[in-house]
């Protein structure tokens, strides 16, 4: 392994690559920390010391930022504009057939839609910033802060934060661009596997700190297994057997090769995580703008929500979560993989799955194939989102436990495929790739 990593910074196009990445890498996180105009960084520090900063939907997004969201950093929205704005235009394409078009076209549609995903984050982005400024102006971004985050709230500083803010997110897309085009692997993947991967330490010494060594090593020895069986199932497919007829075309004969359409256990990936995550915070969020601020009791279905739909500790709230990761795990499958799209291009090819007739048949086996194999998938996801709230339970620990729920999963995922680029560029100029 350590020679093959050697091998990969001798040879020069990869080792270019390499250290071009891992160069805008480190100006991701260095963004991370420069404070936005405007904000106090003391205060800011102060601020989360106190400790109120658990639980909500931007202690989620801080978790794709890295950590700069809480630091209102000029970095502070991190990638979530741009992860967002892709679900939604892959959404769109079911109910907008121009989107459908365009991504039927090939690569001139799929760069007018990655175009609209562009403008899309930036409209996000400076929704996003709009809200974020104005949680940091009334002090409840970091949990009712007594002191002041930006102590000069002129018409001026606001228009310049969020300016700056916005210009972070179009940054961000920007550098992720730059990576896949110049660099090694998915550019906005990287990232986001960066700014997990950077509160990794923060999370293990909060456990070592509070919990103690027994429960440490118990963590790193469950996180070591948590980790294989996601790369088990991430790995895990089922290969439907294509034959193509052999046919003539001019004086060549082509065809009559055999070959598989894979199709992943988890096929959905992270985002029924996401989603379910952003559905079971707006009956929250709700009911903290229903919550009276002048210190009389709030209505009775505010505390209900409160007490099993807030922290994450209750049954009914697990229950919930894992029903609606399920859910969408079947909604996110059956939008993006259409067995009638896949029949129709392998009947105009000449290709037939064996013992069963082109058309309309096979494209209600690979539907009963998807059903059947999105079950396993869909549990093994959930599951998965469900240890970080068990471990709330177990330990004491915070719902951004390191090994579990979408941290582990994305990491997995970008890390598989990157070490696979990695691997498949070396096998061009050597016999041994990067594993063996």
């Amino acid at each position: 392994m350590l020679s093959a990593i050697g091998r990969a910074f001798r040879t020069p196009d990869l080792r270019r690559k390499l250290l071009f990445t891992l160069g805008i890498i480190t100006i991701f996180r260095l963004g991370a920390f420069i404070p936005a105009p405007g904000v106090d960084y003391g205060n800011v520090q102060q601020c989360l010391q106190l400790g109120n900063t658990e639980g909500g939907l931007y202690q989620f997004v801080n978790l794709f930022s890295g950590g700069a969201l809480l630091q209102v950093s000029i970095f502070a929205l991190g990638i979530m504009p741009y992860i967002t704005a892709s679900i939604i235009t892959q959404l769109l394409r079911v109910v907008i057939p121009r989107f459908q078009e365009l991504h039927e076209e090939g690569a001139q549609g799929q760069s007018r839609l990655t175009q609209y995903t562009r403008y899309l984050t930036i409209a996000l982005g400076l929704l996003n910033a709009t809200t974020l400024v104005s949680l940091a102006r009334s002090g409840a971004l970091l949990g009712n802060c007594p002191v002041p985050l930006i102590p000069d709230d002129s018409l001026i500083t606001i228009v310049l934060l969020i300016i700056t803010l916005t210009a972070g997110t179009g940054l961000i897309m920007w550098m992720g661009e730059l990576i896949t085009e110049k660099g090694v692997g998915n550019g906005m993947s990287l990232l986001i596997f960066t700014a997990i991967a950077a509160g990794f330490p923060t999370s293990l010494g909060e456990i070592l700190r509070t919990q103690g060594a027994t429960v440490f090593a118990f963590v790193l020895a469950m996180g070591v297994v948590v980790v294989a069986l996601v790369i088990f199932v991430e790995q895990s497919q089922r290969r439907i057997p294509v034959q193509y007829a052999k046919r003539m075309v001019g004086r060549r004969t082509l065809g009559g090769s055999s070959t598989y359409i894979p199709i992943k256990v988890n096929m959905a990936g992270v985002i029924p995580v996401i989603f379910a995550s952003s559905m079971l915070y707006l009956p929250s969020l709700i009911a903290q703008f229903n919550t009276p601020q002048d210190g009389t009791a709030p209505a009775e279905w505010v505390n209900w929500i409160t007490t099993y739909l807030t922290s994450g500790d209750h049954p009914l709230y697990m229950a919930l979560y894992f029903l609606l990761i399920v859910f969408f795990t079947y909604f996110y499958v059956a939008i993006t993989f259409n067995p009638d799209e896949v029949s129709e291009n392998m009947k105009k090819y000449g290709g037939f799955i064996p013992g069963i007739r082109a058309g309309r048949p096979t494209a209600e086996y690979l539907q009963y194939v998807l059903s059947r194999i999105t079950l396993p998938g869909a549990v093994y996801l959930g599951l998965v989102a469900l240890i970080p709230l068990i471990a709330l339970v177990a330990i004491g620990a915070n719902q951004n436990f390191p090994f579990g729920g979408t941290s582990i999963l994305i990491m997995v995922g970008v890390g598989l495929e990157t070490v696979k680029q990695i691997d498949a560029q070396l096998q061009q100029r050597h016999y041994e790739g990067l594993l063996r």
